[in-house]
């Protein structure tokens, strides 16, 4: 067996060491997920499908584990005084929910558009709700004055070394659980399940393929790797969104050199591909978490001669938080 390649000399705020580590804090907490497979979708694409459920992982998305990793790498003095951040769903209740394990308080910013089921979750997890106006610099702006106000540490929801790496760790389950997979399709957002996922399947396998799927109104990565340079967007208007965030100063660099493509899909794309999950997968995902499949039935992937070879392609369901309203409406549309 080859040794692993580390990463750690390319200056990015993770590698597979740090993985590996986030890894062991973890473990005593985050739920192995199970992958799934059908023998009707991979008839459908010609393709190998491996479907990693993060809709089964604590708190109902691949988030928890970041939050996890983050909140227990926190020195006792730091922890005291307990954690904050600004997040419209996942993450938010990820981190009040590791903080309720560890004890300590969690202070979340919550835009008043944020859905319901998600605000339900963070209150149930115990996080202290403050709400904020739905643009970023309001969220920035409330969460800094609950820094100033409590002293809690700010752990950012993707844009970070230890969320990075506790990300990361989805791939090394997998590819423990799938070892010939040859190509990995995930959400991208702020990039950091993309950049941990990347990190950790280009250590254990080079020649390994990393694709990241993003929504046409939110297409911000697609638009900074065809721009060279972190391009943000005025506004964003897509069903998904848990996809509605930008890349960052440690996201970035990580996607622009180790994930081949970004994957654009509309939203009609997105909804179809949770109706296949709900149909045939019988799981429950919400339109972030489907995403990854509707990129691999797109015609740009389908039509790529490019991509004729991903024959084993390792997908992420990242979440299963949805309100069902909104859910039966956009069934109907």
């Amino acid at each position: 067996m080859e040794p692993e390649y580390t990463n750690a000399g390319d200056g990015y705020a993770a590698d597979i060491v740090s993985i590996r580590e986030a890894q062991a804090r973890i473990k005593p907490f985050a739920r192995k997920t199970p992958v799934f497979t059908s023998d009707t979708l991979d008839s459908v694409v010609g393709r190998k499908l491996y479907f990693k459920c993060e809709c089964f992982q604590k708190g109902g998305a691949f988030k928890f584990r970041g939050a996890c990793n983050a909140v227990f790498s926190l020195d006792d003095d730091q922890a005291t005084k307990g954690v904050v951040t600004h997040s419209s769903g996942n993450h938010a209740a990820a981190l009040s929910l590791a903080a309720k394990l560890r004890g300590i308080p969690a202070y979340v910013v919550v835009p008043r558009n944020a859905p319901k089921c998600k605000l339900a979750n963070v209150k149930r997890y115990g996080g202290q709700v403050i709400f904020s106006e739905p643009t970023m610099q309001s969220r920035e702006d409330t969460a800094n004055k609950v820094m100033r106000d409590t002293g809690a540490v700010l752990i950012p929801s993707s844009n970070d070394g230890r969320i990075i790496s506790g990300q990361g760790t989805i791939c090394l389950e997998l590819l423990e659980q799938v070892s010939q997979i040859d190509t990995l399709i995930v959400p991208i957002s702020g990039g950091g399940m993309a950049s941990g996922v990347a990190l950790a399947a280009k250590a254990i396998n080079p020649a390994i393929r990393i694709f990241a799927a993003e929504p046409l109104g939110a297409n911000d990565a697609f638009l900074s790797k065809k721009n060279g340079r972190i391009t943000k967007l005025s506004e964003v208007d897509t069903v998904a969104d848990g996809l509605r965030a930008f890349l960052g100063d440690h996201t970035w660099p990580i996607v622009r050199d180790l994930v081949e493509d970004i994957i654009v899909v509309d939203d009609k794309e997105i909804i179809q591909a949770m109706k296949l999950c709900y149909e045939i997968l019988k799981v429950a995902v919400e339109p972030s978490g489907a995403i990854g499949l509707a990129a691999l039935l797109s015609d740009s992937f389908k039509n790529n001669a490019a991509y004729s070879d991903c024959k084993h392609v390792g997908i992420v369901l990242s979440g299963g938080n949805v309100d069902l309203g909104v859910l039966w409406n956009s069934f109907h549309k």
